[in-house]
């Protein structure tokens, strides 16, 4: 099953090959539009081209019940100009990956435990929703607003493959109630009463 998963993440990157064998991120110098320039190479190890996942517990993950272990460039140097990236997510019991989309990045999700139901809407405002389980893979196309839930009893599991060695997340959640838009637009905007806006800056803490 990794094996298959590893070879789709593969197949996720043939269009954004290096021309190079490698080129190690300098995760020192600034990220420009086509990643991190290389490391010397006579100063490249082993390490840049492996991790161990470590769940990022953050303030927004404890809202939403889940934890997200990435293998992104920033943890694998190695990935950079490799065009794919991982990641192992956990949704614990009532646990939701709110509406977010990847601008630059397609997704593929391989279910190993658990149910999680996962969609996306198009473009042309198709909605697309399927329940998967252990062994299941669905992919969610680049730049289109998905989510994911899980729709089990118990805690559900899946590893992640990204088109990007870096990919980017906008959260509507966030991007509404954790920023300084004024409350006024955000009201004026969604249909969402003052109150409402009110409580949920109070929640993601942004300002306005």
């Amino acid at each position: 099953m990794f094996t298959i998963f590893f070879l789709f993440a593969l197949v996720f990157s043939g269009s954004h090959e290096a021309v190079q064998g490698y080129c190690v991120a300098d995760l020192g110098a600034a990220q420009t539009t086509t990643g991190y320039l290389c490391k010397p190479a006579k100063s490249v190890k082993i390490e840049d081209f492996s991790t161990t996942l470590q769940p990022q517990n953050t303030n927004f993950s404890k809202a939403f019940n889940i934890s997200i272990s990435p293998a992104f460039v920033g943890q694998i140097p190695g990935l950079n100009g490799l065009g794919f990236a991982a990641a192992k997510l956990d949704l614990f019991a009532g646990g939701i990956v709110p509406l977010h989309s990847h601008p630059d990045a397609s997704e593929m999700l391989l279910v190993t435990d658990g149910k999680i139901t996962a969609g996306f809407i198009s473009p042309d405002n198709t909605v697309f929703v399927k329940t998967i389980t252990k062994g299941d893979v669905m992919v969610l196309p680049q730049g289109l607003l998905h989510f994911q839930l899980n729709s089990g009893e118990g805690s559900a599991t899946a590893f992640l493959a990204f088109s990007s060695p870096n990919p980017s997340a906008q959260f509507v959640d966030v991007a509404l109630f954790a920023s300084a838009l004024d409350s006024a637009f955000v009201t004026k905007t969604t249909y969402i009463s003052p109150a409402e806006v009110k409580r949920l800056k109070g929640v993601f803490g942004g300002q306005g």
